[in-house]
């Protein structure tokens, strides 16, 4: 999908390789939805699976990418109904709708309208004031968009879903799964900074790195921490790279459904370890727009949900992390 909402944010660590005479570590690297992937894992065969794997990511933007007019989502964002959607598209849709209940519409599958109004979409950007944002609040609301069979039934024509917020964290979980179908039970997926690791390389856990906050786009990015992660996701979600300055003000590209104007809170970053990645990606969003408080609280009201964080936030212009307490055995802070 070209372009999704969210940067790299996460930074890919490879230690030392294994030994061949046991597996062939085989890296394969490429691009897609508008952003790199970097794919390592430990085979018995040393079969490179690029080729299936551009192809399931063609296939998930055929499904969901906003950035290709034919796809399904396109074609039903422009009230073609005739669209049957596939797998892919229900499978997202389902967890959109999960976490926009779970979070009382602080995760909205319908924010499209917001996101391209703000020039952060497909669309170009619209000239913004209050009128104009209590407008296109009217077709915002997750409620307003249902599943029946195999369609998508929307309230109204003018809703335009959007998965730029979860399908990225979905990917990874597409590419992890297929790699198992294949008995690859060590690897490390990473697409546009969200990632998912399985099994170990050589004998200890896959490990990541989390950036410091930068606005600046630099080719060596400062590590805030290091992460260790084993039969997990993980998704990071910041306001501090893809934004805008205009007349002397900062727009980050995480929109608020609730008010319709990108999110302000002291909340920088947002990592999350779930059990997979569209759980992870979707919260990371979610807990950006609440901000820091509020989602310790939600994170305490919710711990069926098992979901592990670490917040980057600022505090009077001082840098400060928050870490779930389960988390803090496997991160080591390099500041």
């Amino acid at each position: 999908m070209k372009k999704f909402l969210f940067p790299i944010l996460a930074s890919l660590i490879l230690f030392s390789g294994c030994n061949p005479k046991k597996k062939n570590l085989i890296k394969v690297e490429g691009n897609a939805q508008g952003t790199t992937y970097h794919i390592s894992y430990l085979s018995d065969d040393g079969i490179n699976h690029k080729t299936a794997i551009d192809s399931l990511l063609k296939d998930i933007d055929a499904s969901m990418s906003t950035w290709v007019p034919g796809s399904l989502i396109s074609r039903i964002n422009n009230n073609d109904n005739s669209v049957l959607v596939d797998p892919y598209f229900i499978e997202v849709f389902n967890k959109s709708i999960e976490v926009s209940q779970k979070t009382d519409g602080i995760f909205d599958v319908t924010v499209g309208p917001l996101v391209n109004s703000w020039g952060f979409g497909f669309a170009k950007k619209a000239t913004i004031d209050s009128k104009k944002i209590d407008s296109l609040l009217h077709f915002v609301g997750y409620k307003m968009v249902r599943l029946e069979g195999n369609k998508i039934i929307k309230a109204k024509p003018e809703i335009k879903i959007d998965f730029n917020a979860i399908a990225q964290g979905y990917s990874v979980d597409v590419i992890a799964n297929y790699l198992e179908s294949k008995g690859i039970n060590n690897y490390l997926v990473e697409l546009g900074g969200e990632l998912k690791a399985k099994g170990k390389k050589e004998n200890e856990n896959w490990k990541v790195g989390i950036d410091k906050p930068d606005e600046k786009e630099t080719s060596e990015r400062e590590l805030e921490a290091v992460i260790e992660l084993n039969d997990k996701a993980l998704a990071t979600s910041g306001n501090y790279r893809k934004f805008y300055e205009e007349n002397g003000q900062k727009y980050s590209h995480i929109i608020n459904p609730k008010t319709g104007y990108p999110a302000k809170q002291n909340l920088l970053s947002a990592t999350v370890i779930a059990d997979d990645g569209i759980t992870a990606d979707a919260y990371a969003t979610a807990f950006m727009v609440m901000g820091l408080n509020n989602s310790i609280q939600f994170l305490e009201a919710n711990k069926e949900l098992k979901l592990e964080v670490y917040f980057i936030y600022d505090d009077k212009g001082i840098w400060k992390t928050y870490a779930s307490e389960s988390l803090k055995n496997s991160i080591r802070e390099l500041n």
